[in-house]
């Protein structure tokens, strides 16, 4: 059972400029090579330089004629998003896909980004927010198409309107949560404000379901000392092939929402087996959290004035 894999057919990307967050390991990384091996040149916005040159070397190791560029970017400080922004519209070339995929995930204790805003909040939902606010016009010169990576962990909870900082009682779990369900009703409205505002950017979600990443394991600048039960017990799960993904599978949703034939605009894909958990990459229903358009206006108006940054 280990080792399970499923067929995706990727188009031909040449010519085509994508910029993937969370790039330097992980899901990102896969998501990275697979469309640098596509034609695409592949954008690298990262935040630690070393691991970003050791992304492009991998990345190279199997296409040694792939274009990458890396620029700096930590999503936690809206400075450095701004940084970033501004590098790659100084570059003047239109992108063609934005892949919305970096994250953190449950610190133990709460933190905050250099803004003060809650880390996971700060850096999932309102750094993408920013990110991809800033880079409008280059999207729009490439029609571009925006996939967004929420969470399994958004199925269920909300957002925390009255305490959206968790200042007075932080749970990470359900901070997590509402990170999460932030980026999700960040990337529909962003399909629905496209479509009325006639700025040609398609944009839906996906999730990669349960696999083995870093997010859970040790990582001593959230706290984490030492690897979790849970990333233990899904190391387990996924080296035999039961319940859970891979980092090979859980890649896949991902791809199949940004560059899928049949991807559609405003849709949600994951795994398909039962949970959600793991298996081959489809559509799936929207999930309660994401469904309520109040919610999705009230989230891009408070995104607004926190990050002081526009859509226009």
């Amino acid at each position: 059972m280990a080792g399970r894999k499923y067929d995706l057919t990727i188009p031909d990307l040449s010519g085509k400029r994508t910029v993937v967050t969370g790039a330097s390991d992980g899901l990102g990384l896969g998501i990275a090579t697979e469309l640098a091996g596509a034609g695409a040149e592949v954008v690298l916005p990262v935040r630690n330089r070393s691991k970003g040159e050791v992304a492009v070397t991998t990345i190279r190791e199997q296409h040694p004629d792939a274009e990458l560029r890396l620029v700096d970017l930590d999503l936690s400080s809206l400075e450095s998003v701004a940084a970033a922004a501004d590098t790659l519209r100084a570059d003047g070339s239109p992108i063609h896909l934005l892949i919305n995929n970096a994250g953190v995930m449950t610190p133990p204790e709460r933190q905050v980004t250099t803004d003060g805003f809650e880390l996971q909040f700060g850096t999932n939902h309102l750094g993408h927010f920013a990110l991809t606010g800033g880079l409008l016009p280059l999207l729009k010169a490439g029609q571009a198409h925006v996939t967004s990576q929420v969470s399994i962990a958004a199925r269920s909870g909300e957002i925390s309107w009255d305490d959206l900082e968790w200042e007075r009682e932080y749970d990470g779990m359900r901070a997590y949560q509402q990170s999460k369900i932030a980026v999700g009703l960040f990337g529909l409205e962003l399909s629905r404000r496209s479509a009325a505002a006639k700025w040609g950017i398609t944009s839906n979600l996906s999730h990669p379901g349960v696999a083995p990443t870093s997010l859970l394991a040790a990582r001593p600048e959230m706290g984490r000392t030492k690897d979790t039960v849970q990333v233990r017990t899904i190391r387990w799960l996924s080296a035999r092939g039961l319940l859970v993904g891979s980092v090979e599978t859980a890649k896949l949703p991902a791809l199949v929402a940004a560059i899928g034939a049949d991807a559609k605009d405003g849709g949600l894909y994951g795994p398909q087996w039962p949970g959600n958990a793991g298996g081959p990459p489809g559509e799936q229903k929207l999930w309660p959290p994401l469904r309520s358009l109040d919610d999705a206006s009230r989230l891009w108006s408070t995104s607004t004035e926190l990050t002081r940054v526009t859509f226009s």
